[in-house]
């Protein structure tokens, strides 16, 4: 019986991380939710079938059940993202941020574009060293009309991603506008690539760690 019903709860939770790219791991009233945000950041509209989506749909629902949930005692939040709908990425973040629940993000390969507003959005953040994270001004695609109002809805938009940027990290607001226009970084671009270490070194994530340290610290926050 014991048997059947660990072979059960196995299939379980192979069949969460199927649908919504998470699991919550650990024993029963301490238990700590993994989540992953993997490929591009699905928003309003559906994306090829052969490319790595999260969508931000399952997310929301998710992450209020995690902080209504009592069993779990904490939220770990890894990252290895191109970025994606920016809407979607910074609605996430700002929930993310909201929880009153222990949270700690982790990038892992890249946290680029708007992953790097859903990096800081936990309150501690780690980066392994070979991971990067691309900071560039917002982009948009499709119909684009050449009046001042439309470049006044981009730049208002880059207005609300830097403040919440700065506001959940260390950078100031002039280091991250000199990132974020460089010219000499990225070919046929402006932005800048940073590098694990480069990342803590100008305030934008709080560590350099891998999981053994996320979860040491996820679990001293849930200690406090």
């Amino acid at each position: 019986m014991d048997r059947e019903k660990e072979k059960s709860g196995a299939n379980e939770m192979l069949e969460e991380i199927r649908e919504i790219g998470g699991t919550t791991v650990g024993g029963e009233g301490n238990g700590i939710h993994c989540l992953s945000i993997i490929g591009q950041i699905e928003g309003h509209y559906l994306l090829g079938n052969d490319q790595k989506t999260t969508k931000y749909e399952h997310l929301i629902p998710l992450l209020v059940s995690i902080e209504e949930n009592p069993d779990v005692k904490g939220l770990l939040v890894v990252l290895n993202t191109m970025g994606g709908d920016v809407e979607a990425g910074l609605a996430l973040a700002e929930l993310i941020a909201s929880m009153q629940k222990p949270t700690v993000s982790l990038v892992l390969g890249g946290g680029h574009s708007i992953g790097v507003p859903l990096a800081v959005s936990a309150k501690r953040s780690f980066i392994v060293p070979s991971a990067t994270m691309t900071i560039h001004p917002v982009r948009t695609t499709g119909l684009v009309l050449g009046v001042p109002q439309s470049f006044r809805a981009l730049r208002e938009m880059q207005g609300r991603i830097s403040d919440f940027i700065c506001r959940h990290s260390r950078i100031g607001a002039t280091r991250l506008e000199e990132l974020m226009m460089r010219p000499d970084e990225m070919a046929t671009d402006v932005g800048t690539v940073l590098d694990g270490n480069e990342a803590v070194a100008c305030g934008l994530i709080d560590e350099v760690g891998g999981l053994s340290a996320a979860l040491a610290a996820l679990r001293a926050m849930g200690e406090r």
